[in-house]
Parts: C-alpha cells; sequence; structure tokens
C-alpha cells in the first residue's frame, strides 16, 4: 500500500511557494498502481483521496496501518466512482457491479472491502474519497442517471459542461462527504469562472479523461494571490477551503470532485467578481 499525509497549511505560505513546494503541498499523483491500493491523507477536513486498480488479482482494503488499527471504515464513510473497466466492490460480503462513471456510497462501520476487475486486459480504477463520519447510513449505487446530470455554462464562454451529483443529501444520505463528476464539452475548458469559494468545506479535484499531452491548468491561492498548478492524467488537487475553486484545460476534460466539512448545501458559495482576482 502506498500512503502519504499531507498536513494543513496556512495561506500566507502561498506568496513565497514555488511550484515544487505547491506540489508537495497539494498534489497527488500515482493514484492508480496495478494490483495496489495508494491513499493520501490530507489533515485538511482530515480527506482521504486515493485509488485502487485490481489488475490480477482482488485487492483488500481493511485496516490502514499508518492510521490505526482495525477496519478503515469504523469511523469513516467513503465514496467511490470507477474510471476504468468493468469492476465489482464487495461491501461486507454483497458484491456491487460498477460499470465505468458509476458510483457507491459505502457507510461507516463497514469492516470488509473487496475489489476486482472483471477483466485484466481492462481493469478497473476505483477513485476514492473518504471523511470520517458521525453516523452510519445505507450503501447506495449511483449511476450517471440518478446522479442528478446538470448542464451548466456556454460554448461562448468555453465552460459548457454537466455536472452528475453522486453523493448529495438529494441522492443518498452521508454524515458530511459530497461527491461528484463533471465532465465539459468538446472545445470547452474552463470550470468554474467566475470562481468561487466555500469556508465551511474543502474539496478535492481528480482530474480524467485527458490525452497523454494534455494538461489542465488547477489555479487555487485566495483570490487576491493565486497560484496555479499543471495537473496531468489521473492525477488531483488539494483545494484548502480558503482559496478559489477554478481550472483551465488544454482541451476539454472530466474531473471527480468531492468535500468534507459542516456544510453539505452544494450551492453555498461566495462567488468572486472578476475584478477581484489577481
Amino acid at each position: 500500500m502506498k500512503f502519504e499525509t499531507r498536513h494543513a497549511s496556512h495561506p500566507s505560505i502561498i506568496p513565497t511557494a514555488n511550484s515544487e513546494r505547491l506540489r508537495e503541498l497539494y498534489h497527488i499523483s500515482g493514484i492508480f498502481i496495478p494490483d495496489d491500493v495508494s491513499l493520501t491523507f490530507s489533515h485538511i477536513e482530515r480527506m482521504i483521496n486515493g485509488g485502487v486498480m485490481p489488475v490480477s488479482k482482488a485487492i483488500e482494503l481493511n485496516e490502514v496501518p499508518a492510521l490505526s488499527k482495525g477496519p478503515f471504515l469504523a469511523r469513516r464513510e467513503l465514496g467511490v466512482i470507477n474510471v476504468g473497466g468493468n469492476g465489482k466492490v464487495v461491501v461486507d460480503g454483497k458484491e456491487w457491479a460498477l460499470a465505468a462513471r458509476e458510483g457507491l456510497y459505502i457507510p461507516q462501520g463497514t469492516t470488509s472491502l473487496v475489489f476486482t476487475s472483471d477483466s485484466k486486459d481492462a481493469p478497473a480504477k476505483f477513485y476514492l474519497a473518504s471523511t470520517p463520519a458521525h453516523a452510519r447510513y445505507e450503501t447506495v449505487k449511483i449511476d450517471l442517471k440518478k446522479a442528478n446530470p446538470m448542464p451548466v455554462g456556454a460554448p461562448a464562454t468555453a465552460n459548457a459542461r454537466t455536472i452528475y451529483q453522486y453523493i448529495n443529501p438529494d441522492i443518498c444520505k452521508s454524515a458530511q462527504l459530497l461527491m461528484g463528476l463533471t465532465s465539459l464539452q468538446e472545445g470547452s475548458v474552463w470550470n468554474t469562472m467566475p470562481c468561487h469559494l466555500h469556508e465551511r468545506r474543502a474539496e478535492t479535484y481528480f482530474y480524467f479523461d485527458l490525452k497523454p499531452d494534455a494538461r489542465v491548468v488547477h489555479i487555487m491561492g485566495e483570490p487576491h494571490e493565486t497560484r496555479h498548478i499543471f495537473v496531468a492524467n489521473e492525477e488531483a488537487v488539494i483545494s484548502p477551503p480558503w482559496g478559489i475553486h477554478t481550472g483551465c484545460g488544454t482541451s476539454n476534460y472530466s474531473f471527480i470532485w468531492a468535500m468534507g466539512g459542516e456544510n453539505q448545501e452544494y450551492k453555498d458559495v461566495a462567488w468572486v467578481p472578476m475584478n477581484v482576482l489577481r
């Protein structure tokens, strides 16, 4: 198992941080490792992001020694979205089949997790997001139809996209985790511009559907002191609650967003006027 820890940071670090330092603090790579688990634990909302990529064998995710003894989800909940070939997740003995872009909410108190792929030639890639949980809810499978698709933006502003809400109070109950997927149409490259802030929850972005030579410029920092991180396919960025949320690609792309914090109201954001950005 690959396991990394990222500590919380103050916005005052941004003005003096070079690209290497920003990547050390916020950038996540190596998310999918064949026949292994990769997890990154952030002290921001104690969120965990990572991936499981079973190829030639089933992969169990039960105890994580770097965190504590006992089941991984003893005091946590988990969201899973498959971005690879067909696969299955076995939750306490019950099997859930997940095709590409299908998701699963797994509740706190789950004691056994097993991930498999239907074919080693087209392995599943299970992207994971987990937050602490104070209550147990039901396991729920979410496909694209159930994920409340919301078309937003326009070609004229290069941000025509569809937002899919997977883990959201209107779809399935969770203690604090929110999770979804956004896909940009061909010809659109901007996500969320004008940009926004939400102090009451942190967010992570996992970018995919990018060709090898394409990149997303993930823009972060306080509105008056912005910085950027170049992100390749199947890489992620931790976005602190004090930073703006936006990005621009060299082509269209998709990304999975996951949030943790005290507030589950998706539309509770503070929009940032364009003339404030620096």
